[in-house]
């Protein structure tokens, strides 16, 4: 049996021989797993903390756009009951005196018979067409309010010119019209009979009111019956 040199084994033993820290790891290896898993727990907090801000973040900006949403209703709401206030006596006045709501053609006519008594006029005749929407030549915002006219063909018989503008201005008091045209002819009266007309107006009205547009109403198709 042979020997190996002793110098052999000497480098031999240098060869395998390991730092001193690494045959000492075991007395430290608690310490390093306590720090690693510190760590990680440190990082999971910083993620979890990152993550839960950037949601605190989203949550108070859309909380935000919420509150700038109900302030600005608010805002609509508190005008609008301003407005209210301010145009009720005005509207209820409108109202009443008929240029808002439903035609009351029944009103004109009475107005027009009182105006005729007042004004100690002859008879007069009318005619009354549909009422139609009017189409204005300049937009107007009305809301839901659709402004409609009925146009009204006024013949009567005046003393003197002053009649007809007496009767319009007593006329109005009591409703909202337009005057679209009016002429005046003079009658073959004999001068100096008492109480006679002497002049004939033929006029044409268009009575205003304002009242909410209808709804377009909806149109039913039926399906086509099938072949038997």
């Amino acid at each position: 049996m042979s020997l190996a040199p002793a110098h052999v084994k000497k480098k031999a033993a240098k060869a395998v021989a390991l730092p001193y820290w690494i045959n000492e790891f075991s007395l430290i290896r608690p310490a390093v797993l306590t720090l690693v898993a510190a760590l990680t727990v440190a990082i999971t907090g910083v993620l979890l903390s990152q993550s839960k801000m950037r949601d605190a973040i989203d949550l108070a900006e859309h909380a935000q756009r919420n509150r700038d949403a109900a302030y600005s209703r608010y805002a609509q709401v508190d005008n609008e009951k301003r407005d209210i206030r301010n145009f009720q006596q005005r509207f209820v006045a409108l109202r009443q005196r008929g240029l808002i709501g439903d035609e009351r053609r029944l009103a004109w006519l009475d107005a027009i018979r009182q105006t005729q008594e007042q004004l100690k006029l002859p008879p007069l005749s009318y005619e009354i067409e549909p009422q139609q929407v009017v189409t204005l030549e300049a937009p107007l915002d009305l809301g839901e309010f659709q402004l409609r006219g009925s146009r009204m063909h006024l013949h009567m018989e005046l003393l003197h010119e002053l009649d007809l503008f007496n009767f319009f201005v007593n006329l109005r008091d009591n409703s909202y019209f337009a005057v679209q045209d009016c002429s005046i002819k003079r009658l073959g009266v004999v001068a100096g009979t008492p109480g006679a007309s002497t002049l004939g107006a033929d006029c044409t009205l268009n009575w205003i009111t304002l009242n909410t547009a209808p709804k377009a109403p909806s149109l039913a198709v039926a399906a086509p019956k099938g072949k038997s």
